[in-house]
């Protein structure tokens, strides 16, 4: 097949082992600090304190951070609520240490920062709520993972499915054990992102699953191995555009949305880079391994019927 000038020609699926190989060992490495280490659940999943403050004027979050930080008060997440005045602030439990004694124990760290700080309110939330999250929220993902199975099995074939489910669990997986080795809050909105991460994944390589089943019945020449690479090929400038931009966007929030935006921001940078990868690689080798053919994906023909001709 002659290619159109400018069309790139990357033998993709030549270097499928190589590929494989690179994902297994990421994998398992991740999987090993999920079992070891663990992911480091943030206060929306393990429970604590919830303390929302005003001061006489606005306040520096990155200060009261510090100010909480030398205090030995654990880990906490300090973010505005409602104007730079207000801040609410999360405190993981303490062990021999109860919510009254806590919040007086913050009180008093602030009172450094501003001596007219002012206590709103102070709520517990326990490891029941903590518990729930981490069930339903797992569950959300299963969920979702087998709505893919059975919506890519219909819309495509049997092989198509496994493959797409091969890519999200590859992405996922890696996505998880980043933020395990790196030992990184793991809250709401970073599930949220991870969430994200399975729909844009899957968006990804439902383009070129799109035009590897349209490339099949369309080229006459060439084996499923030439088939593939060609279609990645015809999608590759797409592709690399939709995660240039989208990256774009993802920094921007990194580096400019806040601390408190960080952990979403960097789940979804990460995943976007492994999901881009996985639609080319994982998801295209796996149906390539289970043995995709024209045959698999050829149109259905049509029952012909002889006409004869009326007598005038």
């Amino acid at each position: 097949m002659r290619l159109l000038k400018g069309e790139t020609s990357i033998k993709f699926m030549a270097k499928r082992k190589i590929a494989m190989f690179i994902s297994l060992v990421l994998m398992l490495t991740a999987i090993g600090s999920l079992a070891v280490n663990r992911l480091n659940f943030g206060i929306d999943f393990t429970g604590g304190t919830l303390i929302e403050v005003g001061f006489a004027k606005s306040a520096d979050l990155n200060h009261v951070r510090d100010v909480l930080s030398d205090n030995e008060l654990g880990e906490s997440t300090v973010q505005n609520f409602g104007s730079t005045r207000d801040i609410l602030i999360r405190i993981a439990p303490q062990e021999g240490i109860n919510s009254a004694d806590l919040s007086s124990r913050v009180l008093d760290a602030l009172r450094a920062v501003d001596a007219n700080v002012d206590m709103r309110r102070v709520e517990f939330v326990g490891p029941q709520v903590g518990d729930e999250l981490t069930e339903d929220g797992g569950l959300a993902v299963l969920f979702s993972l087998f709505a893919i199975l059975i919506y890519v099995w219909f819309r495509f074939e049997w092989r198509f499915s496994l493959g797409a489910i091969a890519a999200l669990v590859h992405d996922v997986v890696i996505t998880l054990g980043i933020f395990s080795i790196l030992q990184l809050d793991f809250d709401l909105p970073v599930l949220a992102a991870i969430l994200a991460v399975i729909g844009y994944s899957l968006n990804d390589t439902i383009v070129v699953f799109d035009r590897i089943r349209e490339n099949f019945r369309k080229l006459r020449k060439g084996d499923s191995e030439h088939i593939i690479d060609t279609s990645l090929n015809n999608t590759l400038s797409r592709t690399l555009m939709t995660s240039l931009t989208t990256l774009l966007v993802l920094l921007a929030l990194f580096i400019l949305g806040g601390e408190i935006i960080h952990g979403f921001a960097l789940a979804l940078i990460i995943g976007v880079l492994v999901g881009t990868y996985s639609s080319i690689y994982v998801a295209s080798s796996t149906i390539l391994g289970l043995g995709i053919s024209r045959a698999d994906l050829a149109l259905p023909q049509k029952d012909k019927t002889d006409f004869v001709d009326a007598e005038p």
